[in-house]
Formats: structure tokens, sequence, C-alpha cells
């Protein structure tokens, strides 16, 4: 694919490039796996997940894993019209050709995304088409405990905990190598791993009925559990993406949720709850930042409120993150989970948002579903966030819950205007905002025997809400598409009567579905019909005690413990959560006499409860901190740094290298100087930007340092922490003013792929005339004719190159668009384009 990155749409998506990435000699590993995310580079390079096993596998000198998402379809178009196909980022090894590809399946719409990659990469869509000569396909992610709807396109699935898992799979194929077994073995071998579901292994009987195994021994899949995290690898030189939608140093502070939310299939299916250490979330920190230079880090589990040394870590994080203009984030926040001086220190770094979910407006559907708060509680929570500066909050909740009725709508408005109304009159820019999202059942929960509304309720209380919310000052309201939620819906509780859906809507064009933009049920639609298949039966609701698809992939709940929750919710009973009160004998812990049904690992593992503290300490009472931080916008010295940017460097824009550049020079420990002022930003300017695809020898960026440096210090710390293609070689000394010098012409070596006669001709041509007219736009839109041959003050042929002395004093435009008006019919792959010096005046 690589060669193909000029004329690649976002070309910093396939490069590969990214610091802190893997690359090994492929001579010296035995097993290669592709970590294939079914999604765009953005949206997977924020997925912890993809990280956490990037690490574990390549901890392995004898494996390798190396990265691979989804194209966007004008990239697709490109592989198939040259006959290229989907490859893995570092390597740019194609798919077909390692022998894994590990999918993480995070949610339900990505389901043609997968056959969307596969079919990329040229790999038979079902796993009894696959034979000896393609990849083990497999995946993992929370849907996998309700993977039935693509168990047909999968030769093996991961429940559970992945980062020992799939070390293990790989294991299991560099020996079945050795070994000379046949796929079919191979698969059967794997069955022995905790967490292994072999699809091919569970023989489908129809609707309503239980699926048969056929490996006696093997009639449930238990989940693999990691029982302590402190042992476990953590990603803290993690490959930092040139863009991403998350894009931050999020630290795992535990997995697993206890609090018992009734929709909530992650907080059911990942117990127990397991924190890691106070020393080693310490040392993750510390190392975590100085190894990618992030300025923001963000605390992450289920709950991240309810971790039980939540203030601990905070007092032991904050220091060092404002010494540097850190943000940290603590996202999945419960009301009242936050002390006031917690909040204080946060608001006087960077106040990233604030966001809480009550999930319900009243307290009787709170109660419904578990979630544990009190509007009393969560109004002393906004109270505070309003005294510590915050401008607005984002209220979360859903809609279609079991029992909701309007009147549970009205209430999800009184709670926002009474929220609004808590602020004082110094919240100047105050905004509450609502986001809905309409409830899904899910597997392994609760309320997985529940009815999901239909599509037209979910349209009528979308308006409802609406409306109701219209006349109202200061609150908005925003909500989920219905039509996603309806799909998510379908195949969230499917069998594998959806698998020829998933192929036939592929095939009609369903792709990104979980983009707003690109969501259309029509294809899904479509294939229900032709397959005699009715949308409502998934959504509708199910028996108690009947057989649902997904009765052989254990969590380790019982459904006697779901079918009591599920009573309690009716009567509106709260369950306390377990890690700091009564034992609710779900299923799956081993100890004080409980029995675990995870009854491979149990004799293995310490399946319990892990906590850093018995009690939160966030109850106590909390002495207040002093919030000094040090000036960062104190100017000890300004370069100017020369590099030199090409190979993969060069498809990077100018806004993805200013991020590379501050992350470079934080893991430099050249300490940056911020703007004052509500969002600090650091001093960084460029020149002119070079376009995307184009090579340089002469680049330059301005950047004031806290302190002084010898000039040679600052190239020799910043040149061994640069990504592949970006090399620092000078820096020059600039005055303490903001204005500095800008080159007025730039010179650039032009070489041709093939066709040099015919492009030198051209380009004489274009020397030869008076003026060369084209038409460019206005920032309005407005055709203009303009004259671009002054551009070009002198062209030298030496051989097959031209160097061009390119005059920027009366109109700038960008190198590569004037190349292609020069030499009509030419293609960004039929030329290379370097800068090779600058004038200045």
């Amino acid at each position: 694919m690589k060669e193909l990155l000029p004329i690649l749409p976002r070309p910093s998506r396939y490069l590969g490039s990214e610091w802190g990435v893997t690359v090994k000699d492929p001579a010296t590993v035995s097993v290669r796996c592709a970590l294939a995310f079914p999604d765009m580079y953005e949206v997977g390079m924020s997925y912890l997940g993809q990280k956490i096993l990037y690490r574990a596998v390549n901890a392995h000198p004898r494996f390798w894993a190396e990265r691979v998402f989804t194209p966007c379809e004008e990239t697709a178009a490109i592989l198939r019209e040259r006959g290229t196909t989907l490859a893995t980022l570092e390597s740019d090894t194609p798919l077909s050709a390692m022998d894994a590809v590990a999918f993480s399946l995070t949610h339900e719409l990505c389901y043609t995304n997968v056959l969307y990659m596969l079919d990329l990469a040229g790999i038979p869509f079902r796993s009894s088409d696959r034979d000896e000569s393609h990849p083990l396909v497999i995946a993992g992610g929370g849907v996998t405990f309700n993977a039935e709807p693509v168990a047909p396109f999968f030769d093996a699935m991961v429940l559970g905990d992945g980062e020992e898992t799939l070390p293990a799979i790989l294991d299991a194929i560099g020996i079945a190598r050795t070994d000379g077994l046949s796929r079919a073995e191979l698969l059967d071998r794997l069955t022995a791993i905790p967490g292994m579901y072999v699809p091919s292994l569970f023989e489908d009987q129809g609707p309503g009925r239980a699926l048969k195994p056929l490996k006696q021994g093997y009639e449930t899949v238990e989940k693999a559990v990691v029982d302590d995290l402190n042992r476990t690898c953590f990603p803290t030189d993690q490959p930092i993406p040139f863009n991403a939608v998350h894009d931050r140093l999020t630290l795992e502070i535990a997995r697993g949720c206890t609090r018992g939310c009734r929709f909530c299939q992650a907080g059911m299916i990942y117990r127990p709850v397991r924190e890691r250490s106070l020393d080693e979330l310490d040392r993750l920190l510390s190392e975590g930042l100085k190894e990618t230079g992030y300025e923001e880090t963000s605390m992450l589990s289920l709950s991240t409120g309810d971790f039980s040394g939540l203030d601990t870590l905070f007092t032991r994080s904050f220091d060092k993150c404002a010494a540097e203009q850190i943000a940290i984030s603590l996202p999945s926040l419960r009301v009242g989970s936050l002390s006031a001086p917690i909040m204080e220190r946060i608001s006087s770094i960077r106040r990233t948002g604030a966001t809480l979910a009550p999930e319900a407006g009243s307290q009787r559907l709170r109660d419904v579903i578990n979630k544990g708060i009190t509007e009393e509680g969560l109004m002393e929570h906004v109270r505070l966030l309003f005294d510590n500066g915050w401008q607005g909050v984002k209220l979360y909740f859903m809609i279609g819950l079991p029992t909701e009725t309007d009147e549970d709508l009205d209430a999800i408005l009184n709670l926002c205007l009474k929220v609004r109304d808590a602020a004082g009159p110094h919240i100047k820019r105050l905004q509450v905002s609502a986001a809905v999202s309409p409830f899904v059942p899910k597997p392994q929960t609760p309320f997985q025997w529940e009815p999901q509304i239909p599509y037209e309720e979910i349209i009528r209380r979308v308006r409802y809400l609406r409306d109701i919310f219209r006349p109202h000052k200061r609150v908005s309201i925003k909500y989920h598409e219905p039509e996603m939620t309806s799909l998510e819906g379908v195949f969230s509780r499917g069998d594998r009567r959806l698998a020829p859906v998933v192929e036939r809507a592929y095939a009609k064009g369903a792709l990104f579905s979980s983009w707003k933009d690109h969501l259309r049920l029509d294809p899904y639609r479509e294939a229900m019909e032709e397959l005699g298949l009715s949308w409502d039966e998934y959504t509708g609701p199910r028996d108690p005690e009947a057989p649902l698809p997904w009765d052989h992939l254990s969590c380790g709940l019982t459904k006697r413990f779901l079918r009591t929750e599920r009573d309690r919710a009716l009567g509106g009973k709260i369950t306390g959560d377990c890690r700091y009160g009564a034992c609710r004998n779900c299923g799956v812990c081993e100890f004080n006499g409980h029995v675990s049904t995870l009854k491979t690992q149990k004799d293995a593992k310490d399946i319990r409860p892990k906590l850093v503290f018995p009690q939160r300490d966030q109850e106590g009472e909390q002495p207040p901190y002093s919030v000094d931080k040090p000036d960062l916008t104190v100017k000890g010295s300004h370069f100017r740094l020369w590099f030199e940017k090409d190979g993969p460097a060069a498809f990077l824009s100018q806004l993805e290298l200013q991020a590379v550049f501050e992350r470079a020079f934080r893991r430099a420990e050249l300490p940056l100087a911020f703007s004052a002022g509500f969002h600090p930003m650091p001093r960084l300017s460029f020149g002119k930007a070079l376009p995307v695809g184009v090579e340089s020898r002469a680049e330059w960026i301005n950047v004031f340092f806290r302190e002084d440096f010898d000039p040679e210090d600052v190239v020799a710390r910043l040149a061994p922490v640069m990504p592949l293609g970006l090399r620092p070689f000078r820096a020059d000394r600039l005055s303490m003013g903001k204005k500095q010098p800008q080159s007025v012409e730039e010179i650039f070596e032009l070489s041709f792929a093939s066709d040099h006669e015919k492009r030198l001709g051209q380009w004489r041509a274009f020397m030869d005339s008076g003026q060369w007219v084209i038409e460019k736009k206005t920032k309005k839109g407005k055709p203009k004719q303009v004259d671009i041959r002054p551009v070009v003050r002198e062209m030298r042929e030496d051989g097959e190159k031209l160097t061009l002395v390119l005059d920027w004093r009366e109109q700038y435009m960008s190198p590569l668009v004037l190349c292609r008006k020069a030499m009509e019919g030419a293609d960004l792959l039929d030329f290379k384009l370097v800068k090779t010096a600058q004038v200045f005046e």
C-alpha cells in the first residue's frame, strides 16, 4: 500500500511510522499477527484495548503484532483500481500473509466493516471457506459475549481479558506449524486456552433452540480473567497517533465494576473489580508521560469515581501534571464521586469538561436501573462544579428503559432546569446539555429479556423531549440516532441467522454504520426481508425460561442472579455495590465460601475484588490542597530549529506536525513556554506550510523554551526522540520578539518517475511562455484568473532533474499545485518534489 501514499486521502492514516511503534526483523519472529480495528485510524488509535494487546504481544521476542485499520471508501477504491490488497501499517505486509488477524469488536455496528477489511485483504469471509493458506481470523472485545451474528466469519473468539490469551493463541499457532497440525487440529487445541470460543465446534439447531456442542467437555466457554493488573504489562511506550479522536495518555486504573447498573453490559461481564496499586499507577504515569510526551492524561475505568484510592492517586499525580501544563481527565464519573479538593485542583490546570450520567430523570426510574444516585447528590455535585469555575455541564440520559413513562421524560427536563438554576450569576457562559440515547437491551445483563421500544416509539419520545426543551434557555438536548439504536438492538441479541444479513447488507453498500453520515438502514432491512427474518423478533421481549443464543458463553454470572436483579428492578429495589458491601452471589468470585462458576480458572486464578483500600478514601474529611503551580509563561530562550522531513514524514500535514513536535519536546525534556489565558498553548510557530507529500531538506519551526540551552544541546536532545523521517540538524538563536524573518524564495528539486522528456518539454514550454493563467477560487468561492508564471523565477536542468526557484514575494501557491498546472496530465505518482533551501532577505 505504501507505494500509493501520494494519492491516498489522509495518507498519515497508513504510515505506520509514529513514535513508539514496534518494528522487528521478520526473519527473527515465528508468528506474526495483525491487530485489526474495524473503523478508521483516528477512532482505532483512541482505543486502549488495542494498545494493551500491541504491548502484550510485542513483549515476546518470537511474536510481532502490527496494526491495520479500516480504510475510507476512497482509499478502498484506489486499492481495488491498482490491484493492491490491504496491508499492515508497520511492515506493509498484506493481511493474507499474516499468521493471524485479530479483530477488536467494540460494538455491533462494525460487523460489515469486518467483511470490508477481509474483502480488501482477499480473505474469504466464512471460516468454513478458509484453509491452511489463510491466516487465523479471530475476534475479541465486549460484543463477543454474544457475537453469534458474526460467528460464521471467525475461526475463534476471545471472551474476557485478552492480554494473556492472545500471546497464548500465537504460541499455539507456532507450535501447530512445528507439529504439522491441520487448521481443524489447531482450532481443537485452542479450546484448552481460557476464554477461547471456537464457533465451528457448536452447531446451530435453529431459532429458539440452544446450540449443540460438538466437542465433549466443551459445552460452555468461560471468559478469561486477569486476576492482578499489577502483574500485567501496560503500554507506557505506545505508538503516538498522528491524529486520534481521544489523543492522550490513558491509564487504566481499574478493570471491572460492581456498581450494578442493570442496563450496563460492561459492568456485568468484566467482574470482579481489580484496581491497580497506587505505586504502580504512579510508575505508569511517570514513565508514560516521559515516553509519550502527551499533554493530557486520563484515568480510565468503568467507574473512575468508585476507585477506592482516587483522592490519594490524584494528590500524587497533580503536581507532576501541573508542572508541565498537562491536563487530567477523569471520565466515567459517578455523581458525588469527586471530593471538593479534587475539583479545585482540576480547575486550576485545565477544565476539560464536566459530564455526569444520571441516566434517568426520575428517582423511581434511577432505582429501577440501580443507578445508585439521588437528585440531592447530583445537585451538590454540580454546585461544586460551578463554584470551581465550570461554565457548563453535560448530563447523559437513556430513554426507553423498562417501565419508563412520559412522566419520566418530563423529569429529564426538570432535572436539567434544576442543574441550570443551581449556577450562580458568576457563570456567564452557562450551558446545560442533555445527551439522550435510546436503551438497547444487552446480553449477560438483567435486562437481556426486556424489549427494546419500537423504532417509531423512539422517534416519538425523542420528538417529545425536543419539544419540551425548546422553550427553555441555556438548556439544550442532543440525541443518539434512532436508526443506529434500532440496528444495534437487532444485532445485540441476535443469532447465527443474521450472518447472511451482514453479508447481504455489505454487498448492498452498508459500511461505517456507527457513523451518523454513513448509516443506512435500507441494506439491512432489505436483507432481512429477503431472508424472511423479522426486525421486531430481534428487538422484542425474550422468554426468561427459554434458551438464549449466548447461553453457552459465560461471563461468570448465573441466570439466577440475573433473574433476581430483573425482579428487583421491576420492584424498584436497589442492590448495593458488593466491593464495599454484602456479596450478592453473582457467580464470578471464589473466596470466603463463594463458589465461582468459572471452573477452569478458579484453581489457577485468585478471582475476587482487588482494592487499594477497603473503603473509598473520598469518604473521609479531606484537607484542602494548596494550588501552587510554576509560571509556564516564562521565556528563557527562542530558537529556530531546522529539520529535514522525508520518507513517511513527508505525508504529515503541518497541523499533525505541530502535535508531533510538541510531544517530542516533552520527551526531550525541553520545557516549552506557554501563552497566558484560559487555554494556554505552547509557543510554537512554523513557516509556510509544506504540502502533504513534499519532502524537505530545509524546514524550520520557531520555539520558545522556559530555560536557556546551548543550540547544539537542543538538537542533541531532540534528534533521538523524533519519529522516522524527521531529523533536526541545526538550532539558531532568535531574538525574543514574536516577529521573525520569513523566506521570500524557496528552492525545489523536481524528479520524474517516467516520461522524462515529456515532462521536461512541458516545463520548457512553461518557462518560455509570457504568462500562464489559471483559474483559482477566492475565499468566497468566486473564480479568479491568476498568472502563475512569475512564481517560477528560475529553472535549471540537471540531467533528468529540475531545480525550481520559486518566488513568494508577490503571491504564494502550493508547489504541488504549481507543478500539476505546469505538467498537464501528471499524476502525483509521476513526480517527486523536494525542497532544498530557503532564501531570506
